[in-house]
Parts: C-alpha cells; structure tokens; sequence
C-alpha cells in the first residue's frame, strides 16, 4: 500500500464522511485530545474503510450485490454504502450484538441475518453464505482498500495537530490502526502510535509478542466492537512494521471512561471506542509530558447496557460502592450502622437486610448497603469508620 492510496482515499470520501473534530479533552487531561469519530454519520469510523471499499469495486461487482460479516460498526458503514450506491446488501452479525446496532443497520435496506454468539461466529457463515450466492464480500479490516479508508483519520489528525506526540487507537481486527499507523508513520515517523485492546480480547497484542497470528478460544468484554479471536493477516502485518505498542485496559477501566466521556466531555463513547480514552485516563502511556490523541472510534453503544456500564465506572472511580457485613440481628443495631455511614457523609441508596442464608448464624443476619460517595478515600473513611466500631465490612466486586 501507497500513501497515495490514503490519499485518495480521503478525496473520494470528501462528500460523503464527516470531517469529525480533535477536540481538547482538558477536563480529563490538559495533554489529551480526542479524534471524535462518534460523530460521525453512522455513528463510527466504519463508514471511511467501508464506502471507500465499494466505490472500487466494478459496475458488474456491484449488480452481485455485497455480503459483510459485523459486530455492527461496520455493518452500519457497509448499510449505508449500499444505500448511497444503490447496491444490494446482506449483513451477518452475531446474536449478541446490541439491538440498536442491528435496528439501525436494518434501517438503511439491507438484509440483516444474525448468526453464531460472536463475531468470528457470523464472520464464517457470510464467507459461505458468499460462495453460495457469489456476492462480493467486503471484509471488515483484513482489505487494503478499508485500511486505506480508515488511515484518512491519520491525514486528518497530522493536518490539525502535526506535532502530536502520541496517538492511542482501539484494536480489534486491526483494521483502523493499521491505516492510522500507516499514515502517520509515512508522514511523522516521530509520533507513537500505540494500540489499545480490551484485556478480555487481546488477540493482536499476543499474537505481536509471540511474533505469529494467535486466536483466542473467548473473547469477553463491553467492548464489543472490538471483541476480535483473531486478527487479520495483512493487518497484522501493518502493525508489525508501523505500531510501536499495544496495551490492554480492563472491564472497570473501559467503563470508568465511558462515565467520564459522557459527564466531563458530554460525549457518548461505545466501550470500544473508550478504550483509547481509557488507556490515557489509567496511565498506560506517558500523556504527562506528550501531547495525545485518543482516536474514540464509535458511539454506538446499547442503551439498555449505559447504566449498567456506568454503574461499573461509578464503583471503579469510588463514586458508588456495595459494602457487605454480618451484623448482630437485634433491634437498633442496624440503625446504628448506617447511622456510622451517614456521619461520613456518604449518601445511602438501598439496603438489603437477609436473617435467612447460608454461613450466617441464627444471631446474625446479612446486610448489603449501597452507597453513593465522593472518591475513593471517602470509601475507605467509611470502611475505617465501621471497622473501628466493631463491624467487619466487606466491598463487593459490582453492583
């Protein structure tokens, strides 16, 4: 691949993508800046990679009409490609993918059929769904013409900030960091690029350290549009030569991100798109003396999952916590305990009082309360404040 072909990429998206803004996340970090690809027209960076990818292919390919595989992202670009173009569509996601995903691929007039739990579930049923029909199938990040799509996003960020010393991108196949990586080495061989997976699906990150192409038995994570087993070949490659790094942030960390997007930044971030916010947030890269970029990929998050995902970064950031104890089962004694926790000044959203469970004696009884409270410390003011008092209180895990 050429940087010429980036570049024209990004003339034939002209008219059709979002020239998304780099906007100064200071309420985060003064050295951040996010690449808001949640804006754009479909929700995420997909539509670059995918319209660029149609419009190369021949009149007599597009009258085959065309079949992608996708967790969604990439099914919306692909929708909406077909839409502009006027070519017949088949999308395959998995069963699992958010409702909102599979509602708004639908909505552009393609053919949606759900197949297998996961992506590589529904990626294997499109590629035999394909040789059946002879339909053209439009990979989702292991094509030169995607990738090439999806590294305008690195001609845009060198135009508006040519001197940024860090780019943090999400990794699942690899598809948006290879063009990015590419672009920006080509031009600014002095900016890291550096990948960001979540932990639970880290197939490119293993499969760079142990120097072949791995795939993962499960893939787990809220970030589903990057819930990847395996990488792409020519992707993999890409990233051999022009990534510098990957690391990896967890469930609590990406969720942490999405509750500070959406109430410091007032952007809506699907956790995949988090994760390079989450990496920059968590110190998994020197953003202390280097100005970053965080590329947030997509906003196309399940809003039925939101709160639960807030809720996750809520506890994360020591904004909400569960604490469980036995306590003796007499009258007054509870309204003691959360007498101790109101005096620290933490809000008391529930409490569950159970006389009746296993490991607990007849003269106790279990209490879970959850609480609501400023930062961590004030979690632990809490805890010190009970256990001072006798009691011996336990954090849950989750809400």
């Amino acid at each position: 691949m050429k940087i010429s072909k980036v570049e024209e990429a990004k003339r034939v998206l002209a008219p059709i993508i979002s020239k998304t803004p780099l906007v100064h996340a200071d309420k985060i970090h003064d050295n951040l800046w996010i690449k808001a690809e949640n804006l754009q027209g479909t929700g995420a960076f997909k539509l670059r990679g995918a319209y660029y990818k149609l419009s190369n292919l021949t009149e007599e390919e597009k009258s085959k009409g065309v079949i992608a595989a996708s967790a969604g992202n990439h099914a919306q670009g692909v929708a909406y490609s077909c839409m502009k173009m006027g070519v017949k569509g088949t999308i395959v996601m998995p069963k699992t993918a958010p409702l909102s995903k599979i509602e708004a691929t639908r909505s552009y007039g393609v053919n949606v059929e759900l197949q297998g739990d996961t992506f590589n579930d529904a990626y294997e049923y499109a590629k035999k769904l394909q040789e059946k029909t002879g339909a053209v199938f439009i990979e989702p990040f292991n094509d030169e013409d995607v990738i090439a799509g999806q590294g305008t996003i690195g001609l845009e960020i060198l135009e508006k900030m040519p001197d940024v010393d860090i780019v943090l991108v999400p990794v699942g196949g690899g598809g948006l960091i290879s063009g990015i990586a590419y672009a920006i080495k080509t031009l600014y061989p002095n900016c890291k690029v550096i990948g960001v997976e979540a932990e639970n699906a880290s197939s490119m990150k293993q499969s760079l350290e142990q120097d072949k192409i791995i795939s993962l038995d499960t893939v787990n994570t809220i970030a589903d549009g990057i819930a990847v087993k395996t990488p792409g070949t020519i992707t993999y490659d890409i990233c051999k030569k022009y990534v510098d790094e990957i690391v990896t942030v967890s469930e609590e960390e990406i969720a942490a991100a999405i509750l500070a997007l959406v109430e410091k930044m007032k952007m809506v971030a699907e956790g995949a798109g988090a994760v390079s916010v989450a990496a920059a947030m968590f110190h998994k890269v020197d953003i202390e003396h280097n100005k970053c970029i965080s590329v947030l990929s997509g906003g196309n998050i399940d809003v039925n999952l939101l709160s639960k995902i807030i809720d996750l970064g809520l506890m994360k950031t020591g904004r909400k916590a569960v604490i469980n104890m036995n306590v003796v089962d007499k009258p007054g004694n509870l309204s003691k305990v959360l007498g101790i926790i109101s005096d620290t000044g933490a809000n008391i959203i529930s409490v569950n009082h159970n006389r009746i469970q296993y490991g607990v004696t007849f003269t106790q009884c279990k209490v879970e309360i959850i609480i609501e409270t400023n930062n961590k410390k004030h979690v632990k003011q809490v805890l010190n404040e009970l256990t001072k008092k006798g009691y011996t209180p336990q954090m849950a895990e989750y809400v």
